[in-house]
């Protein structure tokens, strides 16, 4: 069943995530400077233009992962969203806004908890942190622990702080890819989870990756 608007982290819907900064990124070294200057560096390394983003992310890239995703949804229940982006706009930026809470929001803009059987999945990629969330609707939420979901992204951390981009996307969708096939298998019908199972999974959302390039709210 649907929900009328989109679950929230205190609801234990959309489960944990975890960003992958560079070393000159890290918290602890941010937190020696003073908080103007750490609030300058943050909107410097936030504006990423056009250019950059498409260079990151080139258009054979999204045709890629366009293809795995529909891939991957031929073998489960569930819906898969890439969202890419440069930099968070500056309504982030202005309030201090984390990865996180931008990835909760297009969760909900993207309409990825509007699934028949509740267990969409963003996979949302923050470039100017180098930064990977994972957000998934409330049926997955439930079968995942929030620290299962800190240990696979850890594995990925290398690939986004040397910018290998194509090598950590392509990871976190086979590592939510075989979460869904597990739990929400297309062709079993004894699987313990909402909606119904056996039949042809619906592609209820589309399958080529978001871009968003910087101040996109």
């Amino acid at each position: 069943m649907n929900h009328p608007i989109p679950p929230r982290d205190e609801a234990g819907a959309p489960t944990a995530g975890a960003h992958a900064q560079p070393p000159h990124h890290a918290q602890g070294h941010d937190g020696q400077r003073p908080p103007l200057l750490r609030r300058l560096t943050r909107l410097v390394r936030h504006r990423w233009s056009d250019g950059a983003v498409r260079k990151a992310i080139p258009a054979d890239l999204l045709e890629r992962l366009t293809r795995r995703v529909a891939a991957s949804e031929r073998r489960h229940t569930g819906q898969i969203r890439l969202c890419i982006e440069g930099g968070l706009p500056w309504s982030y930026l202005r309030r201090g806004a984390s990865p996180r809470e931008r990835a909760v929001t297009l969760f909900g803009k993207l309409r990825v908890w509007d699934t028949e059987h509740n267990n969409g999945v963003l996979i949302y990629l923050l470039l100017a942190d180098h930064a990977i969330e994972i957000v998934a609707d409330r049926a997955l939420a439930r079968t995942i622990t929030p620290q299962a979901w800190h240990a696979f992204i850890a594995q990925m951390r290398a690939a986004f702080r040397e910018e290998r981009y194509e090598d950590g996307l392509t990871q976190a969708l086979a590592e939510v890819s075989a979460l869904l096939v597990q739990h929400f298998p297309a062709d079993d019908s004894s699987a313990p989870h909402e909606g119904a199972a056996g039949a042809s999974p619906a592609n209820e959302l589309p399958d080529a990756p978001v871009l968003l390039r910087h101040g996109q709210d």
